[in-house]
C-alpha cells in the first residue's frame, strides 16, 4: 500500500512519520512519500521525518520529492496539509480582521475565508491529479485549514473522495482518557456540528456515558483543554464543547485578549517557526539527529505551550516533549489511519470525521459536511443520526453552515458578493459593512494567488 503526504515539509512532519511507520506493518504500508514544494524545509522536516520512520520501521519504503506528480502515482490514500502563502499571509490575513474589530482566527474567524481563497485552488489542482495518476480507489484525507470550508467546496466541486481530518475531537479524547488512566481506546464519543464548531452530547468509557460526571470534575479544567471554559457554561449546556468554540462562546473576551497581547497567535508560530528553521538549517541532518530533535523540542514546545494561551489568557500545564519510540497519540495522521484501519480490515469500526451530513443532522442539507461520528466501510462512511440536537448548538451550526456554503459558492464562482453574504452571515463579523470591507482587502492580498474574481 502507497501512502503520499502532500505537505511533506511541514513542521509537523515528524509527527506524521511517526504515526505512520508505527503503524506501518498493522496496515501493510509498503511506501511512503512526502512531498513538498518548499525544499528547504521539506530538506530540514523531511529529512527528520525519513529518521524517525526508519528508526521505527526500517523497511518501509519512505521517499522525499518535490515532485508531486512522483508523490500521487498509484498511491492508495493521500493527506493533504498544505499552507498556500507560508506562515506570513496567515499573519497578515488575522491582522486584517483585527484592525477592523473582529476576530480573525484563521479556521473559525474571518481570515478563513481569505486563507481558503488560496487554499482551494491549489487543492483542486492536487485532486485533478491524483483523479490522473492515483489508484482509481483512492481516499484523500485534508488538514488544510480551514477545513471546513474546504472540505465543504471541495465535495462541492465533485471530488467525493475527500474527506476532511481534524486532531481536535480525537485529541480532547485521549486528555480525556489520560484524565481517568484508561487506554485510549476505552474512551470514545459521540460527537455533531462542524469543525472546531462540534459538540459531544456523549463521552463513553467503555461504553458507558460519562458525559454529566466528567463536567463535574473539577480537575478536567485543569488537566484538559476544557480549561478554556468555565464549568458553569458546560453544566449549562450539558455537552463538551470543541476548544475553538471558546471564540463563540466568549467573543469578546478572546477579540480582547488578542488585541492586547503582544502578538497574534499566527505571529507566535512565524517567529517559532522562522528561528527554529534557522537553526536546522545550520546543523549536521544526516549525522546529528539527537542535537536536531533537542532543537526541534525547544520551539515546538514553545510552541505547543502558547496554544490558545493569547486568545484565554491560559497556559497548558504539561511540558512537551517528542519521544520517537512512545506509543504515539495519533494526531491528524491518527485520524486518517483508523480510516485506514477499518476500511481495510472490513470491520465494523467508528470515528468523528469530516463527511457529508447525509440526514444524520435535522435540517442540514445531505451534502452539508459535518463533524460527525460515523460508521466506516470500504466503500466510505455512514454518519451517526443525531436525533434530538441540542436547539441552542443547532442554531449555531446551522448559521456557520450558512456562512461555509456561500464561502464555498464565493470559491467556486470567483464571486465577490457571494463572499460578502458568507462574512455577513458569520457570527464573530455579524456586519454588512465590514464584510465588505473584508472581503475587498482579502481579494487584494490574494491577488498573487486568485485571479478572475468579480
Amino acid at each position: 500500500m502507497k501512502l503520499a503526504v502532500i505537505g511533506g515539509g511541514g513542521v509537523r512532519s515528524m509527527f506524521l512519520a511517526k504515526s505512520i511507520a508505527q503503524r506501518a506493518r498493522q496496515l501493510q504500508i509498503t511506501e511512503l512519500v512526502f512531498m513538498d514544494n518548499d525544499e528547504k524545509k521539506l530538506r530540514i522536516y523531511g529529512s527528520m521525518a525519513a529518521h524517525v520512520s526508519a528508526l521505527l520501521c526500517p523497511e518501509l519504503q519512505f521517499r522525499l520529492t518535490s515532485d508531486p506528480e512522483e508523490a500521487l502515482r498509484d498511491a492508495d490514500y493521500v493527506i493533504t496539509t498544505i499552507r498556500v502563502g507560508g506562515d506570513h499571509m496567515r499573519v497578515r490575513e488575522e491582522r486584517i480582521a483585527l484592525a477592523a474589530g473582529v476576530i480573525g482566527q484563521e479556521t473559525t474567524g474571518a481570515a478563513g475565508l481569505s486563507f481558503a481563497m488560496r487554499s482551494v485552488p491549489a487543492l483542486a489542482k492536487i485532486c485533478d491529479l491524483v483523479r490522473k495518476v492515483s489508484k482509481p480507489s483512492v481516499k484523500v484525507f485534508n488538514f488544510t485549514n480551514p477545513a471546513g470550508v474546504v472540505s465543504q467546496t471541495l465535495r462541492d466541486m465533485g471530488y467525493d473522495f475527500t474527506y476532511g481530518i481534524c486532531d481536535a475531537p480525537s485529541g480532547m479524547l485521549h486528555q480525556f482518557a489520560d484524565l481517568y488512566g484508561v487506554p485510549a481506546q476505552r474512551m470514545t464519543g459521540e460527537c455533531y456540528g462542524l469543525n472546531h464548531l462540534s459538540f459531544f452530547r456523549q463521552i463513553l468509557l467503555d461504553g458507558k456515558d460519562i458525559l454529566p460526571e466528567l463536567i463535574r470534575r473539577r480537575d478536567a479544567y485543569t488537566e484538559t483543554d476544557l480549561r478554556f471554559f468555565e464549568p458553569e457554561l458546560l453544566a449549562h449546556m450539558g455537552m463538551v464543547l470543541n476548544e475553538y468554540l471558546y471564540y463563540f462562546y466568549y467573543r469578546e473576551k478572546a477579540l480582547e485578549n488578542i488585541l492586547h497581547a503582544p502578538q497574534t497567535r499566527g505571529e507566535v508560530i512565524e517567529e517559532i517557526n522562522r528561528e527554529m528553521t534557522a537553526e536546522l538549517e545550520k546543523m549536521d541532518l544526516d549525522h546529528d539527529f539527537e542535537g536536531c530533535l533537542a532543537v526541534f523540542e525547544k520551539w515546538y514546545g514553545r510552541r505547543e505551550d502558547a496554544y490558545m494561551a493569547n486568545e484565554t489568557g491560559i497556559r497548558r500545564n504539561k511540558a512537551w516533549k517528542f519521544d520517537v519510540f512512545s506509543e504515539d497519540d495519533g494526531g491528524y495522521a491518527g485520524v486518517a489511519l483508523r480510516f485506514i484501519d477499518i476500511a481495510e480490515s472490513g470491520e465494523k469500526g467508528s470515528m468523528i470525521l469530516c463527511a457529508p451530513n447525509l440526514g444524520a443532522i435535522p435540517t442540514l442539507l445531505d451534502d452539508d459536511i459535518v463533524e460527525i461520528t460515523c460508521d466506516i466501510t470500504r466503500d466510505g462512511c455512514i454518519p451517526h443520526a443525531v436525533p434530538d440536537p441540542d436547539e441552542r448548538a443547532l442554531e449555531l451550526i446551522r448559521r456557520v453552515k450558512s456562512y461555509e456554503r456561500l464561502a464555498s459558492r464565493a470559491i467556486r464562482e470567483r464571486s465577490r458578493a457571494a463572499a460578502v453574504d458568507c462574512l455577513t452571515l458569520h457570527p464573530l463579523v455579524n456586519s454588512y459593512s465590514l464584510a465588505v470591507k473584508l472581503v475587498d482587502q482579502f481579494i487584494t492580498l490574494n491577488g498573487g494567488y486568485i485571479d478572475g474574481w468579480k
